[in-house]
């Protein structure tokens, strides 16, 4: 079984689910924020609304795995190790 498999078969419970998915909009902020991009820049290159991304990050909404591939891709960063970045941070 593939590792990214492990990591999603391991959030069976809704709480770490819940967590997963904050830690992944804190990171994706985080990564945002270090890059030096606006909101309306990662909007415009993810080819969704400035105020989806702030929705996101501030865990107002839950994204489609679309929305989450285009935010990670309009930031340069890789949506699979964002995953696992999120599992380790719960682990903590």
């Amino acid at each position: 079984m593939s590792n990214l498999r492990l990591l999603i078969f391991g959030m069976a419970d809704n709480k770490n689910r819940r967590a997963v998915c904050a830690a992944v909009a804190d990171i994706l902020r985080q990564e945002r924020i270090s890059r030096k991009m606006s909101l309306a820049t990662v909007a415009e290159k993810a080819g969704i609304s400035y105020q989806m991304v702030g929705f996101v990050e501030r865990q107002e909404r839950n994204p489609t795995l679309d929305t989450v591939l285009r935010i990670c891709e309009a930031i340069g960063i890789d949506a699979v190790d964002v995953l696992k970045r999120a599992t380790q941070a719960i682990k903590k």
